[in-house]
């Protein structure tokens, strides 16, 4: 891992509080990354976080806010660069479920699952896109799923919004790719989260069955790959769905 490499470049982390987007902040940071930590819960719920990357020596801020909202997600971006001093990196993290049967699903659920996960990450890689294409340098890496390119049962909304999370970063490839902005996804599989440790244990276990490597993976391990899309040595892959699921989708 080259130390320092991302020394005075600053990560924007959504839904970072906890699991994935915890895990993925103090990656950034041990590689010299000022962090900018954004959460829909409290700042006091990521001082564990912040503790954990202000001592690898850099700078963080955590800021509260629903990015569901344009508004508020254009915000978190204005304030990442008003505090830190400009924006490099952007992991679109944030996600809820809103698991039913498609036939029992409310309208609710759907939408609220639909903006929180996909339209949400829209929102701000949009605001981040402005800054990034004036440097002619940004990373923007989103956090699928499995689900979004296998598709499962009892949960369509879900599914929905991470196969769409997936046409936005191969669009946006597309787009910036001349401004040296490189847009790359991640696809967890199934990870050991405060989540899935709420499942019945048979319900674990059929799911752990299902993966070739025969062990649920760690927000680590999604951690590291967001952390290697970020770094300079990742600079032509772009456009990219890098699966980190144990073989599931293989």
């Amino acid at each position: 891992m080259p130390e320092g490499a991302l020394a005075g470049r600053v990560a924007l982390v959504t839904g970072a509080a906890r699991g994935i987007g915890a895990a993925t902040a103090l990656a950034l940071a041990e590689v010299g990354a000022d962090i900018v930590i954004a959460d829909v819960t409290a700042p006091e719920a990521a001082a564990e976080v912040v503790a954990a990357a202000e001592a690898q020596g850099v700078r963080v801020v955590t800021l509260q806010a629903n990015i569901a909202d344009p508004a508020a997600a254009a915000g978190v971006v204005n304030q990442a660069i008003e505090r830190l001093g400009r924006l490099d990196v952007v992991v679109n993290n944030a996600g809820i479920t809103r698991d039913n049967l498609a036939v029992r699903m409310s309208v609710e659920e759907w939408d609220l699952v639909i903006s929180v996960d996909l339209s949400a990450a829209f929102h701000v890689s949009k605001a981040a896109l402005r800054p990034m294409l004036r440097q002619r340098w940004g990373r923007i890496i989103n956090v699928s799923s499995v689900a979004g390119v296998m598709g499962n049962a009892g949960q369509a909304n879900y599914s929905a919004a991470k196969a769409g999370l997936i046409g936005l970063t191969k669009t946006l490839c597309r787009e910036v790719g001349s401004r040296g902005i490189t847009v790359n996804a991640v696809a967890p599989g199934f990870i050991s989260t405060s989540m899935t440790a709420a499942l019945p244990e048979q319900v674990l276990s059929a799911a752990i069955a299902a993966v070739p490597l025969g062990r649920a993976g760690t927000p680590q391990d999604v951690a590291a790959a967001i952390r290697f899309l970020a770094l300079p040595e990742a600079g032509y892959i772009t456009g990219h769905v890098l699966h980190v699921d144990g073989g599931m989708a293989a």
